[in-house]
């Protein structure tokens, strides 16, 4: 089995539009949630969401390529190029036939459907472009990366609802440290805000009508957000050999399934991913110092994952540091894990973990160490990232602090 290093980052969400501009921003604990510009809200009970700002499209693709892309393609493919320029990495011959893509997405082209159904049936037009189905399609980000920088290795695309992202980096990794592939471009992308969706989540009564208030007893529900992260990993030799920046070493995967409910979620089941992922990573739970949490600041999850971290770490709970970023940059879905991943990598590597923003009062129902509303300085040894998701999907990675070894 290979070590395997995260030496590429990139990011587009609703805090920035590139990994510097979003690690500014999580670090200052500085919210991207803000009124919906996206759809119109009139006839929605929610009006808040983390929007993508100032992103346009036009600078990064030329009128033929976005005929092909929904926005999640977008996101995503911006934020490969970003995470591949970052890394510095030189695809020859030899690593694309060795390099492979695994992206992760819930939702797919939502906004391109979303349209196409409003032409159908409120607007009677029979008649659409052929290029629909290949926008829409969950794969769409991994098939164009793999294409721009030919990759011709395993690739493919999860969907696993909040878990996609997770589930695909965690595959990703599996790949590159058994050998499958040398190199992996992984991570995910979620473009949800459209009006069709919009109203689809009224109906579940989960979204806050203000902001989102992980762990804290008066929250209210979750924001949504849309962007994606994408990283660039590779075995440890590899990226020692070329002399690369190495942002933290990935060491362990989990997941699991409740087999209980489709959306109310297990603490048993959330534990045995979190169990699984530092097992498969060789650590001890002593080792671990911060966990980037699912914190959806709904009233079924918050409580929930802070059993499942008791369950997992008993008393050590108290040493560990936590918090949601989703407190920021929103609910992202099928992107979760990757903005969480970014933002978890980014704070190994930084020496500082993002807050847990907008928390106003400790709820005992969730007896976990909150780093509520300011970041701080810390060098843990290892963290781990939460993603739990509607149908009892879980899956949770672990990474190490880069220390040169």
């Amino acid at each position: 089995m290979k070590r395997v290093v995260i030496t590429g980052v990139g990011v587009v969400s609703g805090l920035g539009n590139n990994a510097a501009e979003f690690w500014d921003a999580l670090s200052a604990g500085r919210s991207g949630i803000g009124p919906i510009t996206r759809a119109d809200t009139t006839n929605i009970r929610f009006k808040n969401a983390a929007e993508v700002r100032g992103f346009d499209a036009t600078q990064h693709f030329d009128d033929k390529a976005l005929l092909w892309l929904d926005p999640f393609s977008h996101f995503g493919i911006v934020a490969a190029r970003e995470a591949v320029a970052d890394s510095g990495i030189e695809f020859t011959a030899e690593l694309k036939e060795r390099g492979g893509v695994i992206t992760g997405s819930c939702l797919g082209g939502k906004t391109t459907e979303d349209e196409l159904f409003y032409k159908l049936y409120a607007e009677g037009k029979q008649r659409h472009q052929p290029v629909a189905i290949p926008r829409a399609m969950s794969n769409a980000v991994a098939s164009h990366v793999s294409m721009e920088f030919g990759l011709t290795g395993a690739t493919f695309t999860t969907s696993t609802a909040c878990s996609s992202a997770n589930h695909a980096i965690g595959q990703a990794f599996w790949l590159v440290r058994q050998g499958t592939i040398d190199v992996a471009i992984t991570g995910g992308s979620e473009a949800p805000i459209c009006f069709g969706n919009l109203k689809a989540w009224e109906t579940m009564r989960v979204v806050s009508t203000d902001t989102c208030r992980p762990f804290s007893k008066d929250r209210s529900g979750m924001i949504l957000g849309e962007g994606g992260a994408m990283f660039v990993m590779e075995t440890l030799d590899a990226a020692q050999a070329r002399g690369a920046k190495i942002y933290a070493e990935i060491v362990g995967f989990g997941m699991s399934a409740d087999a209980h409910h489709l959306t109310m979620p297990l603490a048993g089941g959330a534990a045995k991913a979190m169990r699984e992922a530092v097992a498969d990573g060789g650590l001890r739970p002593e080792q671990v110092g911060y966990i980037n949490a699912h914190g959806t600041a709904t009233q079924a999850n918050d409580p929930m994952e802070s059993e499942a971290i008791r369950m997992v770490f008993g008393d050590h709970t108290d040493n560990i540091r936590v918090s949601s970023t989703k407190s920021m940059h929103g609910h992202t879905l099928g992107a979760a894990g990757a903005i969480e991943g970014a933002a978890t990598i980014l704070g190994l590597h930084k020496g500082v973990l993002p807050p847990n923003a907008n928390f106003n009062e400790p709820d005992p129902e969730c007896n976990i160490n909150v780093i509520a509303n300011e970041a701080i300085s810390a060098e843990p040894e290892a963290a781990i990232s939460n993603s739990f998701a509607f149908g009892g999907l879980n899956a949770v990675l672990a990474f190490k602090r880069w220390e040169g070894k």
